[in-house]
């Protein structure tokens, strides 16, 4: 349905130049979302890859390794829409502090989203309500260090901002006047815990992500901080037990659709084309997710077994092993800080873990080696090359 304009213009004047400010109204779409039976069925497919995903924590030996590396995962996807380069690797050896040739300001970038998303997971998770103060928090930890750390972290914008073009005038979409952010974000919390909004919890998230995007109310990490709105709100009304759905890849992979569709919800008014293309994101990259923990415990079961084969060398191997499957990057010191062994045994366990193809050594040095669990980190790099 084309509603025409979902907000209205200001129009002012900066370094003399006629500016045209877009100011959304308020939600819910008005009139209501049209729910055509081909819609039903795209809300009810996304709510089942939603019910899958949630369900394909059980089979994993422990949630918390897929959970640190998909985080991870989605920290390198989210970064790249916004022009970094830094790959998953990258991201993995600069934690290790062992990160010679990594493009830095790239990666610290990456490690920024990751401890924003962290943070806002577990504020939550701590009865945190979602709400202003929360996402300005994550926007701290965003822009803590690195680039865009001097555009006022964890504070709204108090001058104006734009998309595309050199300065305002030229712009392709002017986003709110600086005066009313506030306002413009106010009236989207209230939307997050609004109880009498007839629509269910993804059709919300859509619309959030939209409105958030179009108020822009941050001087940078606007993307970012927007994508990540999408899994605290899930997170938030309890429908996924852990935070493992980002829309980053899809969005990655599709931008030239996501970008023409915020216009058209603008311009046009066209929620229902937005909606459905935010709900076939969420079954694509649900029932993707599922896919990849299936390979992933797969390939944890192939390889114990492969280790338990040693013999007597089985048993440090395999606690080593155990190690690379939490940090599927390590140094020899790190694995023996974390399995609590002597040096001589982990480097013996890295060289038997190395021959039956399990590791793989990075630096090719001979110290302060660090090894990788090369097809673990494969199947998570997938589709995380630099755009």
């Amino acid at each position: 349905m084309k509603r025409g304009l979902t907000g209205k213009y200001e129009i002012s004047k900066i370094g003399g130049e006629p500016i045209r400010a877009f100011v959304p109204f308020a939600l819910p779409p008005e009139p209501a979302l049209e729910f055509s039976d081909t819609r039903r069925r795209l809300l009810e497919r996304a709510t089942l890859a939603l019910g899958r995903l949630d369900s394909i924590v059980l089979l994993l030996p422990d949630p918390n390794l897929f959970l640190y590396s998909y985080v991870r995962r989605e920290a390198v996807l989210s970064s790249q829409i916004e022009g970094t380069q830094s790959s998953f690797s990258d991201l993995l050896l600069f934690e290790l502090k062992e990160a010679p040739g990594v493009p830095l300001d790239d990666v610290v970038e990456v490690s920024n989203y990751v401890a924003a998303l962290e943070h806002g997971v577990q504020r939550l998770r701590g009865e945190f309500p979602l709400c202003n103060r929360l996402l300005r928090e994550v926007h701290a930890k965003l822009l803590s260090r690195g680039r865009g750390s001097e555009k006022l972290p964890g504070e709204f914008r108090r001058s104006q901002n734009w998309i595309g073009g050199t300065r305002p005038g030229n712009a392709h979409f002017v986003t709110p006047p600086p005066d009313q952010v506030e306002t413009c974000m106010t009236v989207l919390e209230r939307f997050f815990h609004d109880e009498s909004v007839p629509y269910p919890v993804l059709v919300k998230a859509a619309f959030a992500h939209v409105q958030f995007e179009t108020i822009h109310p941050f001087l940078d990490g606007n993307g970012r901080v927007g994508r990540l709105l999408i899994a605290l709100i899930l997170n938030d009304a309890d429908i996924l037990s852990q935070p493992l759905l980002y829309l980053s890849l899809y969005f990655k992979q599709h931008r030239q659709m996501y970008y023409r569709l915020l216009d058209a919800v603008r311009i046009e008014g066209d929620w229902e084309a937005w909606v459905d293309f935010f709900l076939e994101g969420v079954e694509q990259t649900a029932g993707g997710a599922v896919q990849t923990a299936k390979r992933i415990v797969k390939l944890f079961n192939d390889d114990a077994d492969k280790v338990q084969k040693l013999g007597r060398n089985a048993s440090a191997t395999l606690r080593v092993y155990n190690a690379m499957c939490k940090r599927p990057a390590l140094s020899i010191n790190e694995a023996k800080r974390i399995t609590d062994l002597s040096f001589p045994a982990v480097n013996k366990a890295m060289e038997a873990l190395a021959k039956l193809s399990i590791v793989r050594e990075l630096t090719g040095g001979r110290r302060n080696r660090v090894f990788a669990y090369q097809q673990y980190l494969s199947v998570l790099s997938e589709g995380t090359e630099p755009v």
